[in-house]
């Protein structure tokens, strides 16, 4: 059952994020029109060719925070869309089966469609979801570590090692400032990762800013664009995001007003290259 997050003011569904298979996820995200995946498989998917042809640097791989089920692993590296997945997810061929099943038939399904694949390194903090994601191969390797509150182990620092990019679709206010500054503290200086952040609108970045200059990092905003991330679930997570905007000066009329969660997107580079192309110009293709 969902329940108002007091530290978010959204609805969690924590009920749903941590089962041994992600039937329950999709199957109730998907009364929600949650979307903002497919927003950013395709934001970080042209993120990552332009890094590779940017630093002219070989392969490297994806660091996705809060990544629940591997769900933009799937997107990234696999011909298959949003709705696919909510209609595999929802049949009735996939009813019946039990989670071990159904990992062995997402192996085959996920392999199947396997495209021109980056390495995804997930992190979240529901260990099933972690386990389910590594064991069909949507994940090149998982961590359920807590890095609000600790330094990461040496086993996932040695995952951090060739990660060229960082991606968040949605857990920008579950995970803060604390999370970023251990990672950055293990990334690879000469290297270091660019930052690709989608925040709903009445999330305060102004922490996470901070921090990262203190890393040599610049944090920049999309500007011109919002994506819709999901239905609001009810009308107190609607008031209580309306407010928050609106305390922050920022207009919810034709975006959020209308129903819906809105993201923007952020990228956070190393201040040479931040500076050398403004991150309007960078992503004006995806506008």
């Amino acid at each position: 059952m969902a329940s108002n997050d007091v530290q978010t003011g959204k609805v969690s569904f924590d009920d749903i994020y941590d089962q041994p298979d992600p039937r329950a996820f999709f199957r109730t995200l998907s009364g929600f029109d949650y979307q903002i995946p497919e927003h950013g498989s395709a934001a970080f998917a042209f993120l990552a060719r332009t890094l590779r042809t940017r630093r002219d640097r070989g392969p490297f791989s994806v660091l996705d925070l809060c990544c629940s089920y591997g769900i933009n692993a799937a997107l990234l590296n696999h011909d298959v869309s949003l709705a696919d997945l909510y209609a595999r997810y929802a049949s009735a061929e996939i009813e019946p089966l039990t989670s071990d099943e159904l990992i062995t038939a997402d192996r085959a399904f996920y392999a199947e469609r396997r495209a021109d694949p980056l390495p995804v390194i997930g992190l979240d903090a529901a260990p099933n979801a972690i386990a389910y994601a590594v064991e069909t191969g949507l994940l090149a390797a998982g961590s359920s570590e807590n890095l609000e509150e600790h330094d990461p182990s040496e086993e996932l620092k040695s995952h951090l090692v060739d990660v060229g990019l960082i991606t968040v679709t949605g857990g920008i206010g579950y995970i803060t400032e604390a999370t970023f500054d251990r990672l950055l503290g293990s990334a690879t200086v000469d290297d270091p990762p660019w930052i690709a952040a989608f925040t709903l609108r009445w999330v305060d970045m102004e922490p996470i800013r901070s921090m990262l200059a203190r890393h040599g990092y610049r944090l920049e905003v999309l500007r011109g664009r919002t994506f819709r991330q999901r239905r609001f679930a009810d009308d107190r997570e609607r008031e209580h995001a309306l407010a928050q905007l609106r305390r922050l000066g920022i207009d919810p009329d034709g975006v959020e007003a209308d129903g819906y969660h809105h993201a923007e997107l952020y990228l956070a580079r190393p201040q040479a290259e931040a500076d050398a192309d403004p991150v309007d110009e960078l992503l004006s293709p995806i506008l």
